[in-house]
């Protein structure tokens, strides 16, 4: 029983603790000049003033850890600032980091492939041309280097390659790639739309965010994520449904019509 009354007392002078300038520096593995730079930038609250002495808390600390990990992920000074100035708390300048990562994080999950020339050769014979090779790099997926490409999609090479061998020319191929970006373009440009409307129509008022809707807004995004996803994939399929049905009923209005001549 001593024992826990000894660990909630430590815990709590932890808690409590506080820091002169030399010391939080060293804490946060800065110098003091950096600290003070801060202090004037009012990246930092005011400390707690003794006399002449300043002191500092933990969350001090806990700020000038957060700035260095927003410095790492590229983040401006002054656009650290103006996280700070959007929040009230450190909690709340968390929440706007964790709203910024759930808006930015990457959708798709693809896998680099690097081939060399002979693998490309072996795969699209005659048909890899500087034609078909200036297409692939102006779309986007295929960086070219002195002993191969490496395409931004494992699955894209792996169906362009499937493709190719069943009959279907690399150009048009190429072709189906291009007009295709063109579509889920327009139908990411859509949904954006969508959520920047709904959602996110908080982010660009004047007004800064009342504590707590930055997380709130976070899991908003983290769950409308995989929505997405399922909707643009279930309208594609649908579509396909559609496509098919129609073209297939089209090829046997042909057959009835011109068939019996043939």
């Amino acid at each position: 029983m001593l024992i826990a009354v000894d660990k909630v007392r430590a815990a709590a002078d932890d808690r409590k603790r506080e820091y002169r300038v030399e010391e939080l520096a060293e804490a946060a593995g800065i110098t003091t000049r950096t600290l003070r730079f801060y202090r004037e930038r009012k990246l930092l609250p005011p400390p707690r003033k003794e006399g002449r002495i300043a002191w500092y808390g933990e969350e001090h600390l806990a700020r000038l850890r957060m700035i260095g990990e927003l410095l790492e992920r590229g983040h401006t000074l002054g656009g650290i600032a103006e996280l700070i100035g959007a929040g009230e708390s450190g909690r709340d300048v968390a929440e706007l980091i964790g709203l910024e990562a759930a808006i930015v994080a990457p959708w798709s999950d693809e896998t680099p492939v690097r081939m060399d020339w002979d693998e490309l050769k072996a795969a699209f014979g005659d048909q890899l041309t500087e034609e078909n090779t200036a297409e692939s790099i102006a779309q986007g997926y295929i960086t070219v280097e002195e002993d191969g490409i490496t395409h931004v999609s494992r699955r894209l090479m792996d169906a362009t390659t499937e493709l190719v061998a069943e009959g279907v020319p690399l150009a048009a191929v190429l072709d189906a790639s291009r007009r295709t970006r063109e579509h889920v373009d327009a139908i990411a440009e859509i949904f954006i739309e969508v959520v920047g409307e709904h959602l996110l129509s908080a982010l660009s008022g004047e007004t800064p965010l009342a504590p707590g809707e930055a997380a709130r807004l976070t899991e908003r995004i983290l769950r409308v994520r995989p929505i997405a996803r399922t909707v643009a994939d279930a309208q594609f399929t649908l579509a396909m449904d559609r496509r098919v049905r129609a073209e297939y009923a089209e090829l046997l209005r042909q057959r009835r019509e011109y068939g019996p001549e043939a």
